[in-house]
């Protein structure tokens, strides 16, 4: 199912006298081919999970239209879109066992309780909780939970899959299990999915397409390793990665890139004020280097060091440079230099923070 959301817009009314109405959702446009899995990436009140509830007819635009395929889907009903919801936390009957909670929509729909038992099943297969079908929710863990919520979502054999901010109430060990579990079930099904997180780990680990979004607008949309090595301005730039990008407060004079009084690379843009963002695997040990960094300590990881320094320019506490674990650093130094990686180092006007290109 090919989803087309064209200027889609929602404002909310002001809630208090005086105070002005919220954009949440701001002339969005996305084309999403079928059978892809697009994350909706941003800090919480970024309109995500509010554009997944227009998606899937819980909330209606303000403006704009939302197309499944050809078929013009913006007023229909919610339980007329064929759309499969997934809520942050499952949403389960207590009182039912796995095997009526995911047969519960087919018995909505009135299908015959045997039929609804052989589809249940087979949604359970394929979460992989066939065994679990006799229990009830509070005799699960949070990922089995989800896996029933995930396969109550399933049964329906929806044309779109929805899921927001699935994983939040997991722990750690089981987030990155289950995310694998995501990627792999929406692999097999081939079912159109849109997955809402505010975890820029997770959604670049699973999706085929991210859209970064910023207080009701969409920053950037791209696959996730376009986006990080080519973000369109600071927000995006900032939001993406992990260690995240040092940011250092710089100037370009000359036609050269300034980071205090050391130039660090050649510019071809008018003097100006700039932020210069470099990824942490952005920098080369050398002596001799153009940017000198002071060394608060260093952190051994086995294959690789993560220097973590300071600079009087750095918008940001430390300064974060990864190099391979052999390279010999000078021993106790209270500085060290490197060179700079150019398609590691992103330019964006002080002004604007938009991205110099």
């Amino acid at each position: 199912m090919r989803i087309s959301i064209q200027h889609l817009t929602k404002i909310f009314p002001s809630r208090t006298k005086g105070s002005a109405a919220v954009h949440a959702v701001e002339d969005m446009n996305i084309e999403i081919p079928s059978g892809q899995l697009v994350g909706l990436l941003g800090p919480s009140g970024c309109g995500k999970s509010t554009t997944l509830f227009m998606l899937s007819g819980l909330e209606s635009p303000s403006s704009g239209k939302i197309l499944f395929d050809d078929q013009d889907v913006t007023t229909l009903a919610a339980e007329k879109r064929g759309v499969g919801l997934v809520f942050q936390n499952y949403a389960l009957y207590p009182h039912m066992t796995v095997l009526q909670n995911i047969r519960f929509p087919l018995d909505n729909m009135r299908i015959k309780k045997s039929e609804g038992n052989a589809r249940a099943l087979d949604a359970a297969r394929l979460v992989q909780i066939e065994d679990l079908m006799s229990r009830k929710p509070n005799e699960l863990s949070g990922g089995q939970q989800q896996r029933v919520a995930i396969a109550r979502a399933l049964v329906k054999m929806p044309n779109v899959l929805l899921l927001d901010e699935p994983l939040s109430n997991l722990d750690a060990r089981l987030r990155l299990q289950t995310r694998e579990e995501i990627k792999r079930i929406q692999r097999t099904t081939g079912i159109t999915t849109v997955f809402v997180t505010h975890d820029q780990e997770e959604a670049m680990s699973i999706c085929d397409t991210m859209v970064v979004m910023k207080l009701g607008i969409v920053q950037q949309i791209g696959a996730p390793q376009s986006i990080y090595d080519d973000p369109n301005n600071l927000f995006v730039a900032n939001f993406l990665g992990t260690p995240p990008i040092n940011i250092f407060k710089g100037r370009i004079k000359g036609g050269r890139v300034y980071i205090g009084s050391e130039a660090v690379a050649a510019a071809p843009y008018a003097d100006r004020e700039v932020y210069v963002g470099i990824r942490p695997e952005g920098f080369i040990y050398n002596e001799h280097g153009a940017l000198t960094l002071g060394v608060d300590h260093i952190e051994v990881m086995g294959r690789d060091k993560t220097v973590v320094s300071t600079h009087p320019s750095s918008t940001k506490p430390v300064v974060r440079a990864i190099i391979d674990s052999d390279v010999a650093l000078r021993q106790n130094a209270a500085a060290l230099r490197f060179d700079i990686k150019p398609y590691k180092l992103f330019l964006f006007d002080a002004e604007t923070e938009e991205r110099l290109r």
